[in-house]
């Protein structure tokens, strides 16, 4: 048994397929075989054939030949699809041939009418218009002019209405089939947009999926990175003194615990994302500048915050990148900075946004060249870190994403500094709107 794309397959005419020659013209392709107008002229034709057989209208007996030539209409409807011209001449050739023998009637033309509908709806219009009207003048002729030397009953020539109502369902069938090819091109043309409109949307969710894993990733970098630079200190220093010093180990101890309790916390956080709808939404506190003590209570290292300007509620994206920025600076000064090098970190609220300011100084007794973290960054000496520098790519990346910008560099007392300018100004406006 064929499957339905099989039987649709068969059915459609060469220069309706995607393959054939007449896509340029954008023809419809009509699926499914074409049953339903042989069934529907063969009732018309049968039927009235018999109801005028038996009023005597049948001008010779209904014997075999009356029937092939009465039937061969209708059967060749069935390869309309595909020989859509030649299947009108042969539909209207028989109609002509039965009716010589037949009085006028509208029911022995069903089946050339149904054919040159389908030949001007396929898109062959001018074609189907010319066999059209040989056909219709080779019946006036006939039925007319040669009558009588071909031995066409009188009772079976039509008079001048029966011949202008038989032009005018020709012509008929022409305007309605080019209506129909008209509306189908409309309906494949909606079927296409709709197909490219979802195409775009899958492509924007393909993209928004992609933009999140990199945020995703990037807020794991920031975690891991300053959490793990962390302990990996504290473990140091806990290593160092655990003899000598057990008191002092036991602090760096706790430290790595606390270190690893906010990282992994911050972990969750991160992937909530992930959480599917049903599960409950994770309690902890979001990022943000609000949460800037406890990042430079456990930094590791001597860190002083300033605050200047009014403070106000920042957009989400913005104070979460903020925080971000200033957890991704002091671990790249702990990581590269001098031992014992004083951090400052400055917020400092505008009216268009807010800065953010890292700043670690130099050496004592060295203040003209660059610190650790500069040097290795701009390469006067070789870097501490495997890779240095990767967190000031990825600080300037986030703050480029919100519209803003960010600088990193050496500073005159040889240290470094890591200044950012993050837009807030539509962020502050939503946040009044919602106090």
């Amino acid at each position: 048994m064929e499957d339905s794309a099989g039987a649709r397959a068969r059915w459609e005419p060469p220069w309706d397929r995607a393959d054939g020659p007449g896509v340029a013209r954008r023809r419809v392709v009509h699926q499914g075989p074409p049953a339903g107008g042989v069934i529907i002229a063969l009732l018309f034709e049968v039927l009235g054939a018999h109801q005028l057989a038996a009023h005597g209208s049948v001008l010779r007996p209904m014997d075999l030949l009356s029937w092939v030539i009465l039937l061969a209409g209708p059967l060749a409807l069935f390869w309309r699809r595909r020989f859509p011209v030649a299947v009108l001449a042969v539909a209207g050739a028989a109609s002509i041939a039965f009716a010589t023998f037949t009085r006028p009637s509208w029911q022995i033309a069903v089946a050339p009418v149904i054919a040159l509908f389908g030949a001007t709806r396929m898109g062959r219009r001018g074609a189907a218009i010319a066999a059209a009207g040989a056909g219709y003048a080779a019946y006036v002729t006939i039925a007319w002019i040669f009558a009588g030397p071909l031995g066409v009953p009188p009772a079976a020539r039509p008079d001048l209405q029966a011949a202008v109502l038989l032009a005018g369902a020709l012509f008929l069938a022409v305007v309605l089939g080019g209506a129909a090819k008209v509306r189908g091109e409309h309906m494949a043309e909606m079927v296409k947009v709709r197909a490219e409109r979802a195409r775009v949307r899958q492509e924007q969710e393909r993209r928004a999926a992609s933009e999140e894993r990199l945020r995703i990733a990037r807020e794991l970098h920031d975690v891991l990175g300053h959490h793990l630079s962390l302990i990996n200190v504290q473990a140091g220093v806990g290593l160092h003194l655990m003899d000598n010093q057990p008191e002092q180990a036991r602090e760096a101890l706790t430290a790595i615990k606390t270190a690893s309790s906010e990282a992994l916390r911050e972990v969750r956080a991160v992937l909530g994302v992930l959480r599917p709808e049903e599960e409950a939404a994770p309690r902890q506190p979001a990022l943000g500048l609000d949460r800037l003590g406890e990042l430079t209570a456990d930094a590791g290292l001597p860190v002083s915050t300033a605050t200047t300007g009014p403070r106000r509620p920042l957009p989400a994206e913005v104070d979460r990148a903020a925080y971000r920025i200033v957890q991704e600076a002091l671990t790249n000064v702990r990581k590269h900075g001098p031992d014992g090098a004083a951090t400052t970190v400055e917020i400092d609220y505008r009216t268009a946004g807010v800065r953010v300011r890292i700043h670690n100084a130099g050496p004592p007794g060295h203040p003209g060249p660059p610190g650790r973290l500069g040097a290795a960054i701009f390469g006067h000496q070789p870097p501490a870190d495997p890779d240095p520098g990767s967190g000031i790519a990825g600080m300037r990346a986030r703050a480029e994403t919100l519209g803003g910008s960010l600088t990193a560099g050496a500073t005159p007392d040889g240290g470094f500094e890591v200044v950012a300018d993050l837009p807030a100004a539509a962020g502050s406006e939503l946040a009044e709107e919602h106090a």
